[in-house]
């Protein structure tokens, strides 16, 4: 395998990844599982939330408010899956 497409591939896996912990975490601080005041945690989910926020917020912009129920994970892992099989399909293909 190429090294290049094996770096994007696990790049894209490992934000999936960060996008899941991200979704865990924010359950975790709605049922009061987790305390907020602790700095380390605090900290983990700051990093969390600078990772994601910038791919998560334009797509919660364009969907509708559903009321408590948060989807924008689901369709950015969606469209990350998506891209990976694309890059699969046109650069491993071409190999």
């Amino acid at each position: 395998m190429n090294p290049i497409l094996w770096l994007v591939l696990t790049v894209i896996n490992l934000y999936i990844w960060i996008i899941i912990a991200g979704a865990i975490l924010s359950w975790l601080f709605a049922f009061n599982i987790i305390n907020a005041g602790n700095s380390f945690v605090r900290q983990i989910a700051y990093t969390i939330d600078a990772l994601t926020e910038p791919l998560l917020g334009p797509i919660r912009r364009v969907l509708p408010n559903l009321g408590g129920i948060d989807i924008s994970p689901v369709i950015l892992i969606l469209g990350l899956l998506f891209l990976e099989r694309m890059i699969v399909y046109y650069v491993a293909g071409a190999l």
